[in-house]
């Protein structure tokens, strides 16, 4: 007697890909600064954070419109001399809590592995802060 067959199927089934990030280094006209950009249905959802990804404490963070998908992958000029893009760091990241203003994710990159906290600030709608927590040392990973 054999299984039936969706119960094959199951156990074929890959896990679905966690969502990515990417933080592109951005030399703009308006100064240099770096964009995360996360991976959602369709578009991607976007910060420019001021100060370099790598510095500890909080980071003031702008909310940007929602870019294209096609900035996972981008790196070069942006149309209408808007400055350049380099990647900083790209990875996974998997959404730890959410509610209205607050954002926190568990983050695997090429650079970043820990946490991010985005938190809008109560002077306006577009003014966040960033945190990243690094994994620590002592954690399993």
């Amino acid at each position: 007697m054999t299984a039936p067959r969706h119960s094959r199927e199951a156990k074929t089934r890959e896990k679905p890909a966690l969502p990515r990030y990417v933080i592109l280094e951005h030399d703009a006209p308006r100064g240099l600064h770096w964009d995360l950009l996360l991976e959602t249905a369709g578009l991607l959802a976007a910060w420019a954070i001021v100060r370099s990804p790598d510095e500890p404490g909080e980071i003031p963070a702008e909310k940007l419109p929602e870019h294209r998908r096609v900035y996972l992958e981008y790196e070069g000029p942006i149309s209408g001399n808007r400055g350049t893009v380099t990647r900083w760091d790209q990875g996974e990241y998997r959404i730890l809590r959410r509610r209205e203003g607050f954002l926190e994710l568990s983050v695997r990159g090429q650079r970043w592995h820990g946490v991010v906290r985005l938190t809008r600030c109560e002077t306006g709608p577009e003014a966040w802060s960033c945190r990243y927590l690094p994994e620590s040392a002592d954690l399993p990973g």
